[in-house]
């Protein structure tokens, strides 16, 4: 059985693969200080005054044990470079001072999202440690807690669980990331944002963007989180039947999830496929073999140009031959993508031999070597036909690692799915990032004492929490208004204010909708001019309108007006036009346009154009109209 093209992946297809997906959601949160420090968040700039040079290295978990991933991040020797601006970095940050204590602001914020998902809050906050040896914190680790746990959202039939809501500090923004050196900028680092867990109860990978959006919304109803791009990420976990937990890191769009969750669900398969593929042909994990030598002196000469260049600027070649693995570096594993990359991709992040190609093989020997190379080359490692051999290329030390990960990553295949971090890349695919962490990188923070949770500080949140989206989402619904209205709206700061212009100033929903959501569009698209109204101003139209201050063809250039600075309220807003003054400007126009008119079948709208521009929206078109209309048969009559 051949995994289908994502167009004819049915949920069925999904079910019979045991798809299974959760979400880890990253949202900042609108504070005005980062989570443990008093500088301000939000102010980014790609402008610094000092750089620092730090080495990261492993330490113990409390255990006395390392992690697997801070192990792996030390073996490639990178220098992390931190580009610093003196306005939103401090000392705390550096690691040269402890910790401030926990802005309160931001676990409010944190408290009220964990109530709207119906989390069990937690009695203390405690301070974790998380290590982090990729150098995205300059501490090494990242401070984390717990605030809610075990809650759920509704979802189509059934109920997704909340498995916790996490508190914690942001990470730096990577500038470059080449050969043994990265750098980063520490304008992001330490902003408070939340994490939000979910079980991996989405079962196709449309299930999992609806479930992301749905997330998305509960917290944007809180007005309470940033927006734009970088203010929230997606981590996804994919599994499939006999697979392992896939993480792909930091998906910066939800559209993007269903094409990157279907290439890892089928990535797993394949790779299931491959290890059964092994042990038909006796490949195990206990009877792989492999083996390593220099081969730099006998491809001097060599007209494979990325080869050749490399021995001549004095680099080595190691060549590593797979026993038993003919044809199998072709396997397909993701869209337009074989098992090569995955061995590619592993030289690349360990062995920090980041140009392309790092890796050629035999099993596309028509587009590298000579065949005589190649037969050379199967004699000087003990190699047959039935054997694949793998060449890398770089300094003593980097050459040496990237062919231990090439045996490594080998001899993996033999198990099926090992346990990664991978990147998503554009083309929806993903590539290899590092080692998936264990549970031995988190140990207590031992420099911020416990913080106890009043009943009086729930009780004075739950005050003000907001309706749950799905709440909101149905009254609309009834309500009638524009479906594109609806999800706007659920998360609109405005969606109190349209509440009280329905229920209180009996202000119809669908005029009411209009005039906050879609009319403000408009505006934005017709002006070039992106104004955010405020709740007065919005309130100040909406009541205009409903008292007949403002009819609905004035609108749109009252917005305008106000967007270009103009003052706009209810009390001194013009009054509606009376019928006198409307007849006076019917009269008018007609006689204006009597002598200036050359199509006659034109008269109606080209009087409508006038008079409705004279009275900037005090009378409806509609009343306009009639009044025209009227005119006209008095005139012919």
């Amino acid at each position: 059985m051949a995994f289908k093209p994502f167009s004819e992946m049915t949920d069925a297809d999904y079910a019979a693969v045991g798809f299974r997906s959760g979400l880890e959601i990253h949202q900042q949160l609108l504070t005005t200080k980062k989570l443990f420090c008093r500088c301000p968040a939000g102010r980014y700039s790609e402008e610094y005054n000092a750089e620092i040079l730090r080495h990261m290295r492993p330490t113990l978990s409390e255990l006395g044990e390392y992690d697997g991933t801070a192990l792996m991040e030390f073996k490639t020797r990178k220098e992390i470079i931190y580009l610093i601006n003196r306005d939103t970095v401090c000392t705390y940050e550096m690691d040269d001072t402890p910790p401030f204590e926990l802005n309160t602001d931001a676990l409010d914020i944190a408290l009220e999202i964990a109530m709207l998902y119906g989390c069990a809050m937690v009695d203390e906050i405690h301070i974790a440690r998380k290590q982090y040896l990729d150098g995205s914190i300059p501490t090494g680790f990242q401070r984390t807690t717990i605030v809610g746990v075990d809650g759920s959202v509704p979802f189509k039939d059934r109920r997704i669980p909340i498995v916790q809501l996490g508190l914690e500090e942001d990470a730096c923004r990577e500038v470059s990331d080449i050969g043994h050196r990265r750098t980063y900028r520490t304008d992001r680092l330490g902003m408070p944002l939340i994490e939000t867990v979910t079980a991996p109860e989405m079962r196709t990978p449309t299930e999992v963007a609806e479930v992301a959006q749905l997330l998305r919304r509960v917290v944007r109803s809180t007005g309470l989180v940033r927006t734009g791009a970088g203010a929230a990420r997606e981590d996804v976990n994919v599994s499939v039947t006999g697979g392992t937990r896939i993480e792909i890191k930091g998906v910066p769009r939800i559209p993007d999830i269903p094409l990157l969750t279907y290439n890892e669900a089928m990535r797993q398969w394949n790779l299931l496929r491959l290890r059964d593929a092994l042990h038909v042909r006796g490949i195990t994990q206990s009877s792989f073999r492999s083996r390593t030598e220099d081969c730099t002196k006998l491809l001097r000469k060599t007209r494979c140009q990325p080869i050749r260049d490399a021995v001549a600027g004095g680099m080595l070649v190691h060549g590593v031959a797979l026993y038993g693995f003919k044809d199998l570096l072709r396997w397909p594993t993701q869209t337009d993508t074989y098992f090569s990359r995955e061995i590619s991709d592993r030289v690349r992040v360990v062995a920090c031999l980041t140009t392309l190609p790092n890796i050629i093989h035999s099993d596309s020997p028509g587009e590298t070597l000579a065949s005589s190379e190649w037969q050379t080359l199967r004699r000087t490692l003990a190699a047959t036909e039935e054997d694949t051999i793998v060449l890398v290329w770089g300094n003593k030390q980097d050459v040496t690692t990237g062919a231990s990960e090439i045996a490594l990553r080998a001899k993996e295949a033999t198990i099926g799915v090992p346990s990664e971090t991978r990147q998503a890349l554009a083309d929806g695919t993903n590539g290899f990032e590092r080692i998936l962490p264990g549970p031995e990188r988190m140990y207590p923070d031992t420099d911020l004492p416990p913080l106890r949770i009043t009943r009086e500080r729930l009780d004075r949140i739950r005050a003000d929490i907001p309706e749950p989206v799905w709440e909101r989402e149905r009254w609309y619904r009834e309500l009638r208004i524009p479906a594109d209205c609806i999800e706007p709206l659920s998360i609109s700061p405005f969606a109190p204010l349209f509440a009280r212009a329905v229920r209180d100033w009996g202000v119809h929903a669908t005029a009411a909708a209009v005039i906050l959501i879609q009319l403000p569009k408009r505006v934005r698209r017709r002006t070039g001019v992106s104004y955010a109204f405020t709740h007065e101003q919005m309130s100040e139209v909406l009541r205009a309108f409903r008292d007949g201050v403002l009819a609905r063809e004035g609108l749109p250039a009252t917005l305008e007006a106000i967007a270009g600075g103009a003052h706009f309220s209810h009390d001194t807003a013009p009054p509606p036009c009376t019928q006198k003054e409307l007849e006076a400007l019917v009269h008018d126009a007609s006689v204006t346009l009597q002598h200036n008119l050359r199509a006659p079948h034109r008269r109606t709208a080209a009087l409508m154009g006038i008079i409705m521009a004279g009275i900037r929206g005090r009378a409806p078109g509609r009343t306009v109209a009639a009044m025209i209309e009227r005119e006209g048969k008095e005139a012919r009559s």
